[in-house]
């Protein structure tokens, strides 16, 4: 029989796969016709009246440009694309061809936004695809390819007369003061010329098609890469509010101050963007989708428990022990006892704690009661915690979640609490579909009940690396870095996925 990592592995392939840039575009994106054409996405037909334009930002759009191309052929006229700095050259040293343009390609690629910040460069591919848009006709079709992680700071366009770097200054002044990533996004889309829409208003009349690669909880279109194709849904009152909120406003340049005087009070009206089409290529959902097909093929009873999840990775690391825990009592034939109702209400109470959206956890403890001890459990769920910074160590919050559920489990068996651990194998892991979790070359960790123990054996104080934030020298010295989950750059990025997988023994 596989074992559990092996299995843990072949899920995590699957999910990450069904999420690479090519196979999504050439599972969605077909072109149908020679008379006259039609492109054809997801089954929503476009035709293709004279000439096709393609742009493109963010991270995971290049492999998503080539696939592009290779499916569009001679039809596409010309396209331009902003990618990361360096990009071309790590996936050629990666041996992925297939993400690379093919030589004589049609589409320009600039690349920009050293260590993901807007720069020059970034600037001058925002400023050649807006010339484009503002170029089109009414028989025109613009592809727009999105990749949300990087795709903001790839498309820099402050309003006139503000500069870049007023900009910026302003963005880290509102983040040292604590605003949240959807505040930080709402100032910039009311200072920008083509986020928050802004593209799709200069594209007009032409017909604009966006396919979109989501990093964000919910895929809410108008802030993935702050929705350059999307209706805003916030008002330059919404900005006034949050600069107010974080006591910015008298600090505010004089070119600042002169745009939020003159913008529109009112967002765009959504029947301004009947020429466009938001279409939502691959998610978390998606991911974890294939993940719980794979389960199933391999004899597990799959759940999915969120694509929603956010927190701390303490508490998180709370909510995945006491699951488990949960279901090792009911393979210990104690499903109905007072040990259990105990567990499901602090889950309960736990879970209204966290708000996470699209958590049925009531409906869930009632499937896991449904299922017999005889067929092992794969709970799946995905999201994107936080880690709170108080050490100087190096790892990311897909590793340190691993490292809090092993402490947590190893606690609960210390305890005696849950002596039915004993009787079941388990398995968590979290990793980062981008194949990267924080400045490491992993991309998450494994983590079983025994693991804190045995680390202690040979003298690593899993609380001490946790303490400074430094799980991935724990792991890479427990071991030999065996519980490290190592897969190499994977061309997309749908935030992390987390699976818990557990057998009797």
């Amino acid at each position: 029989t596989m074992s559990l990592r092996e299995h843990a592995l072949s899920l995590f392939r699957g999910a990450v796969g069904t999420v690479r840039p090519a196979p999504m575009l050439k599972r969605a994106l077909k072109l149908q016709g020679d008379g006259c054409p039609q492109l054809l996405v997801k089954g929503q037909a476009f035709p293709v009246k004279r000439d096709l334009y393609l742009v493109g930002f963010g991270k995971a759009v290049l492999g998503m440009a080539a696939a592009a191309e290779e499916i569009l052929g001679d039809h596409l006229t010309r396209g331009i694309i902003n990618v990361p700095l360096g990009i071309q050259e790590s996936l050629q040293r990666a041996g992925m061809q297939e993400m690379l343009l093919k030589p004589h390609s049609k589409i320009q690629v600039i690349e920009g936004a050293k260590n993901n910040l807007p720069d020059a460069e970034a600037l001058k591919g925002a400023a050649a695809i807006q010339e484009l848009a503002e170029g089109l006709t009414v028989d025109d079709l613009l592809l727009v390819l999105i990749s949300g992680r990087g795709g903001s700071a790839l498309l820099p366009a402050p309003i006139p007369p503000i500069l870049l770097e007023e900009k910026e200054k302003l963005t880290k002044m509102l983040a040292s003061r604590g605003a949240a990533i959807q505040e930080l996004n709402i100032v910039r889309k009311t200072l920008s010329v083509l986020k928050g829409g802004g593209l799709a208003q200069l594209a007009h009349p032409a017909r604009v098609v966006s396919l979109i690669l989501s990093d964000v909880i919910g895929d809410p279109l108008d802030i993935i890469a702050s929705g350059p194709t999307a209706a805003s849904s916030h008002s330059v009152q919404d900005c006034l509010q949050i600069l107010t909120k974080y006591n910015l406003l008298h600090d505010l340049p004089q070119s600042v101050k002169t745009v939020l005087s003159s913008s529109p009070t009112k967002p765009t009206a959504p029947e301004n963007y009947s020429h466009v089409s938001n279409i939502i290529l691959g998610s978390n959902t998606l991911a974890l989708e294939e993940a719980k097909r794979r389960a199933e093929g391999l004899g597990y009873a799959a759940l999915v428990l969120s694509a929603a999840i956010h927190g701390e990775v303490g508490r998180v690391a709370t909510l995945y022990c006491q699951l488990i825990q949960l279901v090792c009592l009911g393979f210990a034939g104690l499903g109905d006892g007072p040990l259990s109702d105990e567990l499901r209400g602090n889950l309960l109470q736990l879970a209204a704690e966290l708000q996470i959206p699209d958590l049925g956890l009531d409906e869930f403890l009632q499937a896991l009661r449904g299922l017999g001890p005889d067929r092992p459990v794969c709970i799946l769920a995905g999201g994107e915690t936080t880690v709170q910074l108080q050490g100087t160590g190096k790892g990311g919050r897909n590793q340190e979640l691993a490292l809090c559920v092993g402490l947590g489990l190893h606690r609960a068996q210390a305890s005696g609490a849950s002596s039915p651990q004993g009787r079941c194998e388990i398995l968590f892991f979290s990793g980062g579909t981008d194949g990267q979790d924080g400045p490491t070359e992993a991309a998450g960790a494994f983590c079983s009940p025994g693991l804190v123990a045995e680390a202690l054996q040979e003298g690593l104080d899993a609380e001490a690396f946790l303490r400074n934030n430094d799980s991935y020298t724990f792991f890479s010295q427990f071991q030999g870095g065996r519980h490290l989950l190592v897969t190499g750059l994977t061309g997309t990025n749908v935030m992390d996925i987390q699976a818990i997988l557990i057998r009797a023994m």
